[in-house]
């Protein structure tokens, strides 16, 4: 619905909605790269998924998050420049630079999953094929594994750090330098001027806390019961979508 609105009014084709339309898409993906094993699991009870659609569901799901963390960070300097430098906002956000940055956005969120996706397909698995998770997750099925994964958990970990570390650093630098900036102007324009970037730091704390929560169980939490990262799976896919 927000993808259609944004589409047919005319009055919303500025940079701030052409933004959030990216939003809307990364999350209409991310669920439909899930909604089949799901619904297949609570609805008809099918537990089972080869291994290269595993492969490719985990390609869509990491690719579809990046991109989503990637939009998160280009809505903070969309504001940035909005409350910042406002009368260089249409001359730094034209239509030209949007769509290059939709563009980058995408090679950016696929790309470092290929050699990602190949080294887990090198694997070999010979223990439990049990998902703890009602879709693929690249830890969960890394853990699969009987073979030496140090090589996949490092570059895994690299590209975590390099692509949703990253820009969470970026985001609060950004909001760092908003509200150093509202704080210089007048008391009610301060309260217009921050009001406008409340939606979007929720969004990003909804998006972030549920991934760290995730991350945080597979990392340390090796020895908890398999539900207790089933929960957490659960729950970081209703809230991120």
């Amino acid at each position: 619905m927000i993808l259609f609105i944004i589409i047919t009014e005319s009055s919303l084709h500025e940079p701030m909605y052409y933004f959030l339309s990216m939003l809307s898409f990364t999350d209409l993906g991310l669920c439909l790269s899930t909604l089949v094993t799901v619904l297949g699991i609570f609805w008809f009870n099918v537990r089972e998924i080869s291994f290269d659609a595993c492969i490719g569901q985990m390609f869509f799901i990491h690719g579809f998050t990046f991109m989503e963390s990637s939009v998160l960070l280009v809505m903070a300097f969309d504001r940035f420049i909005a409350i910042c430098n406002p009368l260089r906002y249409a001359m730094i956000l034209t239509n030209s630079r949007i769509i290059a940055v939709g563009f980058a956005i995408i090679i950016r969120g696929t790309t470092a999953l290929v050699p990602l996706l190949l080294l887990l397909k090198r694997l070999t698995f010979c223990r439990s094929h049990v998902l703890h998770h009602s879709y693929c997750f690249y830890p969960d099925v890394m853990k699969l594994s009987c073979s030496d994964t140090r090589i996949n958990s490092a570059f895994g970990l690299t590209i975590v750090i390099s692509m949703a570390g990253l820009d969470s650093v970026l985001i609060l630098l950004s909001y760092v330098l908003i509200i150093h900036s509202v704080l210089s102007i007048a008391s009610k324009e301060w309260k217009k001027a921050f009001g406008t970037c409340v939606s979007h730091i929720s969004a990003v704390a909804i998006f972030y806390i549920p991934m760290i929560s995730l991350s945080l169980v597979h990392r340390f939490g090796k020895h908890a019961p398999p539900f207790v990262h089933t929960l957490i799976a659960n729950v970081y896919l209703l809230f991120l979508q």
